[in-house]
């Protein structure tokens, strides 16, 4: 699918890789991002950047016409991403593009996450689990894909057009676990219950994905983006302890003193269909594999 024009809002650390790695395929990839400091970063890796607020519909530009969208915005991480901040992004950014883009692609991949599904169990859940999200930001995905879901729904003007849901679960990488492997080396107390699951994703894997899914996804499809092994905190915070050279760790609180927001964090995410469907290939299927890369060991 080489040689055309794709556009990729976003340009952070997934959406990135993303369009470098189509740039290396020989398509031409515009980029939408907030600064200029950013747009001259884009420039230098061959992306042609646009520079706006998807929050504020004056700033978007007239978008060129290209055959692929990638919808992967973020809002900072942590606590200094506000509930409100976040659905801005999520759901209002994401009509603000879907109503300047026009009917001229052929496709627009959005970048959702695992955290729609609000089981809390340790069960297993696959794209036929109901979601039921317990957690605000879950919340938040799951209005803004069904926010996707009625546009496209409504809109007679994009008949030509479709869309796919890329449901990721946690992502890591290159200069992703810094805090976490600080946290380790510190020996301060670690929050969470120990014994319940995380589900993670490479960064590497998630572009692996994205391609696949412009290659390969079924029109309306919504599926997991996750490793072969979900694993426990405690198995999460021990790799981590034994890549820097750490054996103790310690845990702030008994499991069933978890706050509220950690307890909602416990459930298996299943990628048969990642694998089945898109025929993806995980460089890193599981945390354990990954981490090397991560952490630079």
């Amino acid at each position: 699918m080489a040689g055309v024009d794709k556009l990729v809002v976003g340009c952070g650390y997934l959406g990135q890789r993303v369009a470098q790695t189509w740039v290396a395929q020989g398509d031409r990839v515009f980029g939408l991002v907030q600064s200029e400091s950013r747009a001259s970063q884009l420039r230098d890796a061959g992306i042609v950047p646009l520079v706006a607020d998807v929050t504020q519909l004056d700033t978007l530009p007239a978008f060129p016409e290209v055959q692929t969208v990638l919808y992967c915005v973020a809002t900072g991480r942590g606590a200094s991403a506000s509930q409100t901040s976040k659905r801005a992004v999520y759901v209002d950014g994401l009509q603000n593009v879907l109503n300047r883009l026009g009917s001229g692609y052929e496709r627009l991949i959005y970048i959702s996450s695992t955290s729609v599904y609000g089981q809390t169990g340790g069960e297993w859940v696959d794209e036929r689990s109901p979601c039921h999200p317990v957690s605000p930001g879950g919340r938040i995905c799951l209005e803004a894909e069904e926010g996707l879901r009625r546009f496209f729904a409504e809109s007679g003007d994009v008949t030509r057009s479709t869309y796919h849901i890329l449901r990721l679960s946690g992502l890591y990488g290159p200069t992703r676990l810094r805090s976490r492997v600080e946290q380790v080396r510190s020996g301060r107390p670690l929050d969470g219950n120990p014994d319940a699951w995380l589900n993670l994703i490479h960064v590497d894997d998630a572009v692996r994905a994205v391609l696949a899914c412009e290659q390969r996804g079924r029109p309306g499809e919504v599926l997991i983006v996750s490793d072969d092994r979900p694993l426990t905190r405690r198995e999460y915070y021990q790799a981590l302890a034994s890549s820097v050279g750490t054996d103790t760790i310690r845990w702030a609180q008994a499991a069933a003193e978890q706050t509220e927001v950690s307890q909602h964090l416990n459930k298996r995410c299943c990628n048969r269909r990642l694998r089945e469907e898109l025929k993806v290939e995980l460089e890193y299927p599981t945390f354990f594999v990954g981490l090397p890369n991560a952490v630079g060991v």
